[in-house]
């Protein structure tokens, strides 16, 4: 059973901010931005590649509620999903990142020459 299905079923204890029966949401342990929430379904689905509409479109209901709750709704927010190596997905189970409560900038894209990854 992987890190974030143990979240889910309570084996690991999470700072939560949020849950329903299908999804939770709890603060990253190494947060990027003053507000870093993770949301996951609580069932098994590797990454993006592998979930269906029905349930990014409940996932998309419960991240608009997560950001009203962490109150980040109005200021703005990032929401990001990391998908295989490449895409630097170190947990192999579907997860979004809400990022907010500052101007966030672009990270290690911000100075990057595209000529260097092609």
């Amino acid at each position: 059973m992987c890190l974030f299905c143990k979240i889910a079923n309570d084996e690991i204890t999470s700072n939560k901010v949020h849950e329903n029966d299908n999804f939770l949401a709890f603060h990253d342990i190494n947060p990027k931005a003053p507000v870093h929430v993770l949301a996951i379904p609580k069932t098994h689905i590797d990454s993006f590649n592998e979930v269906t509409p029905e349930i990014m479109a409940g996932m998309t209901a419960f991240i608009q509620e997560v950001t009203e709750i962490v109150d980040i709704k109005q200021s703005g927010y990032r929401v990001i999903t990391n998908v295989g190596d490449n895409g630097g997905q170190e947990v192999k189970h579907l997860h979004f990142h809400i990022l907010g409560g500052a101007r966030l900038k672009w990270g290690h894209f911000s100075d990057a020459d595209p000529k260097d990854f092609l």
